[in-house]
Order: structure tokens, then C-alpha cells, then sequence
């Protein structure tokens, strides 16, 4: 019960925090763009049964890998990019506890 609710929780307002304490004036802006980041999601599609609730979604699918991981960082170093790879870690860090609950 506890790990839907942390895990949604994770994707809605962490992002909102972030935003807010760290993109004052265009906030709207950037918890929109981190919160769109789910759509990497759409990899789960390429699963094979599409839904396993008990597997790890960290470096099983694609968008989900270590190497996708390691873009995803570097993606919030420029500051062009920095909120799509905020959107993104944050992403992780939702599966990842996931897993650690699994």
C-alpha cells in the first residue's frame, strides 16, 4: 500500500519541490517539463509480459539503464537542459525505491 503512494508521490511532488525552491520564477514551467519526464516510461511498452510488478524497472528497460542514467546526469549540468535531466533523475530515483521496496 505504502509503495504506490511513495512511489506517484515521488513523481508529482518532488518535482513540484524543486520547482519551487529552485525555478522561482518560471516554476510552472519546470515542474511541468520534470513531471512530463514519465513519458520515458513508454520503454516498459518493449517489455515481454509488458507488466511484471515484480521487476526492477532500473536497467532492465532501456530508458531505465545505467547507460541512459549516466546521459540523464550529464543532461543537468548544461542549463539548457538542466530541468529534462532534473525530470529524469527524479524519475530514477521513484523506480529506483521501487525496487529497494520490492
Amino acid at each position: 500500500m505504502l509503495q504506490p503512494i511513495l512511489h506517484y508521490g515521488i513523481h508529482i511532488f518532488l518535482p513540484l519541490l524543486i520547482a519551487v525552491l529552485f525555478f522561482k520564477k518560471t516554476w510552472k514551467l519546470a515542474y511541468i517539463i520534470m513531471a512530463l519526464a514519465i513519458i520515458i516510461d513508454l520503454d516498459h511498452l518493449l517489455a515481454n509480459p509488458l507488466f511484471d510488478p515484480t521487476r526492477c524497472s532500473i536497467n532492465f528497460h532501456p530508458l531505465h539503464s545505467y547507460y541512459a542514467i549516466g546521459v540523464y546526469v550529464l543532461l543537468c549540468l548544461p542549463k539548457k537542459t538542466r530541468v529534462i535531466g532534473l525530470g529524469l533523475i527524479i524519475h530514477m530515483i521513484a523506480d529506483q525505491v521501487d525496487c529497494w521496496m520490492m
